[in-house]
């Protein structure tokens, strides 16, 4: 079983990449921080705290950046677990 810190230090690993694939897809789709928020009916602000990682994302608010970057959740998670494992 992993000691709580490395528990910790992979969490932190993890939360990075989904972070960095959630800011890279929006870019590959040409959008803009406003353009997501507006699209999910929120302020810009609120998805640069997503991206920064000062606001945690949880599944509904996912689901709807999903479809705003016209990609399902599963794909979404796909490419996450691709990226995990390549990080490992």
């Amino acid at each position: 079983m992993a000691k709580p810190a490395q528990r910790s230090m992979r969490k932190q690993r993890e939360r990075k990449i989904f972070l960095d694939l959630l800011r890279e897809l929006r870019k590959q789709k040409g959008l803009t921080q406003g353009q997501v928020a507006k699209g999910i009916g929120a302020k810009q602000a609120f998805v640069s705290k997503y991206e920064t990682g000062e606001r945690r994302l949880d599944f509904l608010d996912l689901a709807a950046i999903c479809d705003v970057l016209n990609i399902s959740v599963v794909k979404f998670a796909e490419r996450f677990e691709t990226a995990r494992k390549s990080a490992l």
